[in-house]
């Protein structure tokens, strides 16, 4: 028997709706400028796109004709009605980011076969810090098995107006396009090594530079989900308000500019820019000694712990306990998970903890400072030190 069609009539019309109703409405918000794809013909794409807004999918929305169905994290599939009216009306293809998904790839080739767009973002993760994040080569291999013409998008501006870490978009320019065209006769003749240098090539900004004026009186709020590292006196905590951030052991304070340039406040900080410290602080962690920190917790943070039933719902465990950070391990409540039985650990939004364990789908959410970005780099380095190398560098983005 058959399975039934993938692609459903329905979803044009929906994605007409959208675009006249929501796609207005980001543009407006946005102040994006969308350049439509007026060379997309009648023929289906696979899409890439780097990762910068909360809303991406609907930039290329209005840049494409027709439905276009999203790679999509499982997270949006685990709302219980929600998730079910969204498939529905857009049938966006699951995938566990955490695992190699066969799944997700054998959907993703039945959407391909039945004519349909697809469209995905190979980072995995929105940039925290302006610039293209890590993008796993495996992606060579879609591309290959789907055979479609790629159409690169490129979002610029995004990050300037909309950061990951902020509740506020600024004010400031901002572009979404087809940059390029690969046709499947000239990626067919190339190595995986060439075709993935061309990915990444065309997929990367770097918006960690002063190409523009982002305005906010809120330039840094909640820039400490994000920092956690501090140049003058190591790991520690941060607090924002307007357009500075501060560092609460030692006082140094720094402000963002509209420019997205920092300064600091009364002395010198070794960074220009939000991607600086990023780095700075990548750094800074792959040079710590896990095991230095068994006995004491490095953080603790107060959450809600819910445990996610993939594809169905979340069920709430407990409404307010306490997660501790240790080199080896992080508690949540009297439960230990050491690093050791973490088969992935991710940040979803602005700053949710997603762990994968015991077979378990773990979630913690803060309050709105959180930095959930140190639990996962801290699980990295601990794998890179005790199950790699020890040279590995990756820590989660």
């Amino acid at each position: 028997m058959s399975k039934k069609k993938w692609i459903k009539k329905r979803h044009g019309i929906i994605r007409a709706i959208a675009a006249a109703t929501l796609g207005i409405y980001v543009r407006l918000w946005y102040g994006v400028k969308v350049e439509k794809f007026r060379e997309q013909g009648k023929r289906p794409y696979l899409i890439v796109m780097n990762h910068t807004t909360f809303c991406d999918q609907f930039l290329v929305g209005m840049a494409f004709r027709g439905p276009v169905y999203y790679i999509a994290s499982e997270d949006l599939f685990s709302n219980g009605w929600i998730s079910r009216l969204l498939t529905w009306a857009v049938a966006p293809i699951p995938i566990k980011k955490q695992t190699v998904d066969v799944h997700a790839v054998a959907n993703c080739i039945r959407v391909a076969r039945e004519g349909g767009t697809i469209a995905l973002a190979p980072e995995g993760n929105r940039t925290y810090c302006g610039k293209t994040a890590y993008i796993k080569p495996s992606i060579v291999k879609l591309i290959r098995k789907l055979h479609l013409p790629l159409a690169v998008f490129r979002i610029e501006g995004g990050y300037g107006v909309h950061p990951r870490w902020s509740d506020v978009v600024r004010k400031g320019p901002m572009r979404a396009y087809v940059s390029r065209v690969v046709e499947t006769e000239e990626y067919s003749g190339m190595s995986d090594e060439e075709l993935f240098a061309l990915l990444q090539r065309e997929m990367n900004v770097n918006e960690a530079q002063a190409d523009g004026a982002y305005e906010h009186p809120q330039n840094a709020e909640f820039l400490e989900r994000l920092l956690y590292v501090c140049p003058k006196c190591g790991l520690s905590e941060f607090e924002s308000r307007e357009d500075r951030i501060r560092c609460k052991n030692c006082g140094l304070t720094v402000r963002h500019k509209p420019t997205k340039e920092l300064e600091g406040v009364g002395e010198t900080i070794p960074f220009r820019f939000v991607a600086d410290w990023y780095d700075y602080q990548c750094d800074f962690v792959n040079q710590l000694d896990p095991n230095a920190f068994l006995k004491i917790p490095m953080y603790t943070d107060t959450v809600r712990l819910s445990e996610v039933v993939l594809y169905q719902k979340k069920n709430i465990l407990l409404k307010e306990t306490e997660l501790q950070l240790f080199g080896d391990r992080l508690t949540v409540g009297e439960t230990a998970v050491p690093f050791t039985a973490v088969t992935g650990i991710t940040v979803q939004g602005k700053n949710k903890l997603v762990v994968y364990w015991d077979g378990k789908v773990w979630q913690m959410k803060g309050g709105k400072r959180f930095n959930a970005i140190k639990y996962m780099n801290m699980a990295y380095r601990y794998k890179n030190v005790n199950e790699g190398d020890g040279n590995g560098k990756f820590l989660g983005f």
